[in-house]
């Protein structure tokens, strides 16, 4: 597979946010199980909306929805806050009680495995 070095934001959206208190419905999951991708990138990626792709971070590796936004600049992708994003991030917050979300050194690549619902994928970063 073509793997493609990016920078990683992440930050809340509108839908998201209408649905913090019922983070285990498939709403919720379609809205933060995403990456966001100009679609240039898409296009060297070899990726079209709805294929999974697999980020990795130094802090580790997520299997998630590939989402056109040709908003994002070229080599820049965006995870909603979230337990999927939580994979990519240090849990360091330097004293601030918060991770960093913002400016992750991060590859994306396309891959046939598939996205992990939320307990599942809680399941296994707890083991």
């Amino acid at each position: 597979m073509v793997g493609m070095n990016v920078n990683l934001i992440s930050g809340r959206t509108a839908v998201q946010g209408q649905n913090l208190d019922s983070k285990l419905t498939e709403k919720y999951f379609d809205e933060v199980a995403v990456c966001n991708l100009n679609g240039s990138d898409m296009e060297k990626l070899g990726v079209t909306p709805d294929d999974n792709v697999r980020v990795t971070t130094a802090y580790g590796a997520v299997v998630v929805k590939a989402k056109q936004d040709d908003g994002n600049p070229e080599g820049v992708i965006f995870i909603p806050m979230g337990p999927w994003a939580n994979v990519l991030v240090s849990g360091y917050t330097e004293g601030a009680g918060m991770p960093r979300y913002k400016g992750i050194a991060a590859e994306v690549e396309k891959t046939g495995e598939v996205v992990l619902p939320v307990k599942e994928l809680m399941r296994t970063y707890m083991e």
